[in-house]
């Protein structure tokens, strides 16, 4: 019986083994399509075509404005201006979306091409991890933090590469998300590392497959919409510099003018928490019914439950000033900062540093 039981438990064992070296191999990947979108920026920032789109960003309405031809590489290539947008916020400030993180450049748009295919080898390797971290175990690749955490930021990239195939102007996001992930992962597998284990009779339930997903779905949008909002308080402030006659920096200059404007960030974020906020209100009911079923009670003011809570309120206080005409732009947009690092300190914090009934597997 012994030699039958180690026999059978030797196959996970190498499983997990092979989901840690999925995992490590995806950081490498991740790593070099950091590079090619630091490329991207560069190179897009130092081409004629970049300095000429940044030129047609006008300081008043310019929805007629003509076409450009520059020349490149011998022979002439046409400038298309961007879409002129209306700000959704208090104002009256029309501006076209940037030309992308490329530029417009041949060769930084190279870069940007082969750094969106690392980060698809990438994901392939790291969801590679995650499934073979859940046949290790046969059950959810999410029973403590470490699984939780590469399995969040498998689905951010899943969510952002979904949009990219969708046509949506994100190209900005890829920086930004693989230097998350990269970190997010490196914090994974130094501090958050958990050996492959079975579960606690408590996490025995079909529940864990319904909750547990949706609130890594739930923080992988949130995180997507989060770095928009970001964004666009740094493009707000740089457009209203220059709509007071200031000189921003070049630096500033280069970054800000391959952004969608102020209000495509504004609406791209809102949008996606909108449409997040009822499946994030599911998530909550899902966990007390499961409370209900593994310890007798549907709320016991647990920390997690606690933080799950202010973060709903949070959320629903941004949606809230976005109806609400006084509380748009700007004050709207640290509402929304506000609430998804709630959402952190739900995700970090409370695991980490307080002691509840959510704490499993140390982490």
């Amino acid at each position: 019986m012994n030699l039958a039981t180690t026999l059978a438990a030797e196959p996970n064992e190498n499983l997990a083994h092979i989901s840690n070296v999925l995992i490590y191999s995806a950081m490498a990947v991740y790593l070099l399509a950091f590079f090619a979108h630091m490329a991207e920026w560069l190179f897009g920032s130092r081409s004629k075509v970049a300095r000429t789109a940044a030129a047609l960003t006008p300081s008043t309405t310019a929805a007629a404005a003509p076409a450009v031809t520059v020349q490149a590489k011998g022979g002439t290539a046409t400038l298309e201006r961007p879409k002129v947008v209306t700000r959704s916020v208090s104002g009256s400030r029309d501006v076209p979306d940037g030309p992308g993180a490329a530029a417009g450049d041949e060769k930084g748009d190279l870069y940007g091409r082969i750094a969106v295919s690392l980060t698809v080898l990438a994901f392939l390797l790291e969801f590679g991890g995650v499934l073979t971290r859940a046949l290790s175990v046969q059950r959810a690749p999410w029973g403590n933090m470490y699984e939780f955490s590469i399995t969040f930021s498998t689905v951010a990239v899943g969510v952002y590469l979904v949009l990219m195939a969708l046509k949506k102007n994100i190209a900005w996001l890829g920086l930004p998300l693989v230097t998350t992930v990269l970190l997010d992962l490196g914090l994974a597998v130094t501090v958050l590392y958990t050996s492959s284990d079975q579960l606690v009779p408590a996490l025995h339930s079909y529940w864990l497959w319904i909750h547990v997903s949706t609130a890594i779905f739930c923080g992988a949008v949130f995180y997507v919409s989060g770095v928009g909002t970001l964004l666009y308080l740094f493009r707000d402030s740089y457009e209203s510099k220059l709509q007071n006659g200031g000189q921003p920096g070049k630096f500033a200059t280069s970054v800000m003018e391959r952004l969608p404007s102020s209000a495509s960030l504004d609406k791209f974020s809102y949008r996606l928490t909108a449409a997040l906020f009822p499946l994030w209100t599911f998530t909550i009911v899902a966990g007390a019914i499961w409370a209900g079923d593994a310890w007798g009670r549907y709320w016991g003011w647990d920390p997690k439950e606690v933080w799950s809570f202010i973060t709903w309120v949070a959320y629903a206080c941004y949606l809230h000033a976005r109806a609400t005409a006084g509380w748009k732009g700007r004050k709207a947009a640290y509402l929304a900062l506000i609430a998804f690092g709630c959402w952190l300190f739900n995700y970090y914090g409370v695991n980490i540093f307080v002691t509840g009934k959510h704490s499993y597997a140390g982490v």
